[in-house]
């Protein structure tokens, strides 16, 4: 079994992205899943085919995508992409579209074809708050989320794949009173036991 996981660089000004940092505490293997890492620009249409790419290269049988979700207080499982791009903010390229169809011959949407229920329950058991979110919003995760099930829906791959939000951790809020976070050794814990449901 071979997952490849994605995660962002930091955007919109800040200099720590909690979606790369949890990445980069994943180890390489979880009994005999290997855990193949990319990070990702967060720019439109780039992060797409950087994954594209990956996918091409590791050939894997799942995709989970990772992206941070200021503002939310618990990691969050996506169910849903949807076909459109509405930056309220620029990308780290400076691109803003909005009101964009991601792809012109793609679907309105694409659902995750992870077994999301079963993520949030072994992250719940893990001791760690996780739900399901039904909008992956339209910045550049909605788009990363959409492009890839696009690609596996239009050539027929046989791959799952997913998108996983979680929020900010404690050293990011600590000048913004008010702000939910999660510690980092727990998003990490959390993310694990979901993986390990693929073992």
């Amino acid at each position: 079994m071979k997952i490849l996981v994605t995660a962002f660089e930091p955007f919109g000004g800040e200099s720590i992205n909690s979606a790369l940092e949890t990445m980069k505490l994943l180890p390489q293997y979880i009994g005999n899943i290997q855990i193949v890492k990319r990070e990702i620009p967060t720019v439109f249409r780039k992060s797409i085919q950087e994954v594209w790419k990956a996918m091409e290269q590791e050939h894997p049988d799942l995709v989970i995508s990772l992206g941070q979700a200021g503002g939310r207080n618990c990691i969050s499982v996506e169910r849903i992409a949807i076909n459109v791009d509405d930056a309220g903010i620029p990308d780290n390229e400076g691109n803003q579209p909005m009101d964009k169809p991601i792809f012109e011959d793609g679907e309105n949407a694409y659902f995750s074809t992870l077994p999301i229920k079963d993520m949030i329950n072994a992250i719940n058991m893990a001791g760690i708050h996780a739900e399901v979110s039904n909008s992956a919003g339209t910045y550049v995760c909605n788009h990363l989320m959409y492009g890839v099930l696009y690609r596996i829906h239009k050539d027929n791959m046989n791959i799952k794949a997913g998108f996983i939000h979680v929020p900010y951790i404690p050293e990011q809020v600590a000048n913004k009173p008010g702000i939910p976070s999660l510690p980092l050794n727990d998003i990490v814990t959390g993310i694990k036991s979901c993986l390990l449901l693929f073992k």
